[in-house]
């Protein structure tokens, strides 16, 4: 609800900068940040990584990364005003090999009239944080830094408790960043405003009326040129234990006292707390069919692709509702989807009323920014009282920026100090203790390109069924 700040003087120093999630989201929503002013008046980029890179050569990656994802129109003399803040140094930065780093770092900060504020991104592998946070303190440069960590944090409860010790010796709580792109996306926080400024929609909120949750987000594309990253991580780690569970917490908290960081992730993190650890038996793991034949894959390599689970949340708004969460890599389909289904009503005068409730009255929302949809049951026009299905949507349109992604929100925030949409460490913890019993579980299913997943996830879901993206409502009843 706040109006967009600008953010104070800043250097940005990203790590991994030439690497693909560089390229892909972070000079991107830089440029589209610029465009809609809301960068500080002043900054710079230093990026830095080992490979041997010039200020000119970053200049035109980054020039070819915003042309390659660009959404406003690409302007060569912005560019050319654009490039001028930033710079590369290259150094394999860890204890004992710092100086180079805190050299470029002191250079670059003298470009400012007034000392900036330092925000450092580690856009690396989760592998690298625990030495480049240590380098940071050995070097100085984490006093009062806010230092961004992407995720996965960590990769197993012991990795986790490892990682959070080396950051927690060098960073306090409040300078640590734990980002998750999906809590920046607008349907996401659209979440919030359904239900808690609608009083019609936090009233059905609970297991009174509610008789499942899914949490469905098939990709249709394969790892590209992640193999390396995705062969050790897997869909469990990269997905579930990130993505999925920080939308299940928003789907299935607590009001806050009022929206803002402590408040907000106290409610989320009663959601982790209130899960039951995963079970064997609530997980299906899959691998697409070719996925070891892939460059880069250790053979006969047992890496998830998909994996669906259910999730039950013993409190009392929730207990007896299954929470189905689903995702897998080179899908059907390209989806994030959000549904609760409603419970037939306890007495109906329609005998022809479905007894699943997909198949009956259910709400949908496209987190990737189509809007929203409430399926209902209705008369079908005519003498006879028969029923049928009609939808009403709700969409965006035009309104707001289009430039506005979950990452060009992420930055902005974390250039204003703001750390309501971060994770806590204390729910990354919680969350790895959930997946625990599941992060050895054996061979994947085999499943074809271009499929739904293996079928025994579909007898994980019984009797109910997914909602299948590309054909949400399949049952008998005649449309209206």
């Amino acid at each position: 609800m706040d109006q967009p700040r600008t953010p104070p003087d800043t250097l940005l120093v990203v790590f991994g900068a030439n690497g693909d999630l560089s390229k892909r989201k972070l000079l991107p929503a830089l440029w589209n940040l610029e465009e809609e002013g809301l960068l500080p008046g002043d900054w710079h980029l230093l990026g830095t990584a080992r490979s041997e890179v010039s200020d000119e050569d970053f200049r035109e990656l980054a020039r070819d990364a915003i042309t390659e994802h660009e959404r406003c129109a690409f302007d060569e003399d912005r560019f050319a005003r654009f490039r001028q803040h930033l710079s590369f140094v290259s150094t394999d930065f860890r204890p004992g090999d710092t100086q180079v780093l805190s050299d470029a770092v002191a250079h670059a900060t003298r470009r400012f009239i007034d000392d900036p504020q330092l925000l450092l991104y580690l856009s690396t592998p989760p592998s690298t944080f625990g030495r480049i946070t240590a380098g940071l303190g050995e070097a100085g440069l984490a006093k009062e830094a806010r230092v961004v960590f992407e995720k996965p944090f960590g990769t197993d409860p012991a990795s986790f408790a490892e990682l959070d010790e080396t950051v927690h010796s060098v960073l306090r709580e409040d300078q640590a960043y734990f980002i998750d792109h999906f809590l920046g996306k607008e349907m996401v926080q659209n979440l919030l405003a359904f239900r808690f400024a609608n009083g019609a929609f936090e009233a059905m909120w609970n297991r009174a009326h509610i008789d499942h949750v899914q949490i469905d987000v098939p990709e249709d594309l394969g790892v590209d040129n992640r193999v390396a990253f995705y062969d050790q991580t897997g869909a469990i780690r990269d997905m579930l234990v990130t993505h999925l569970f920080q939308v299940l917490s928003i789907v299935a908290m607590e009001p806050p006292v009022r929206l803002r960081s402590g408040p907000l992730t106290d409610e989320k993190f009663k959601v982790f707390d209130s899960m039951r650890s995963l079970a064997v038996d609530d997980v299906v793991i899959g691998q697409y069919d070719g996925y070891r034949d892939l460059e880069g894959v250790a053979e006969g390599s047992g890496t998830d692709t998909y994996v669906a689970a259910r999730v039950h949340i013993d409190n009392w708004r929730w207990d007896g509702v299954p929470f189905f969460l689903r995702t897998g890599k080179e899908m059907a389909d390209k989806k994030q989807l959000v549904t609760l289904a409603f419970r037939r009503p306890p007495a109906t005068m329609f005998p022809e009323v479905p007894d699943s409730g997909l198949e009956r009255d259910h709400l949908t929302f496209d987190l990737s920014g189509g809007g929203a949809g409430f399926s209902l049951l209705a008369k079908v026009p005519g003498p006879a009282l028969r029923l049928g299905r009609t939808n009403m949507r709700f969409t965006y349109g035009e309104t707001g920026s289009q430039l506005i992604g979950p990452y060009e929100r992420l930055i902005h925030d974390a250039l204003l100090g703001d750390r309501t949409l971060f994770t806590r460490t204390d729910g990354i913890a919680r969350t790895w203790e959930l997946v625990a019993p599941i992060l050895d579980m054996g061979d994947p299913h085999p499943y074809a390109q271009g499929s739904w997943g293996p079928e025994a996830a579909n007898d994980l879901i019984a009797p109910r069924r997914w909602h299948l993206p590309q054909d949400p409502d399949r049952f008998s009843l005649p449309e209206i």
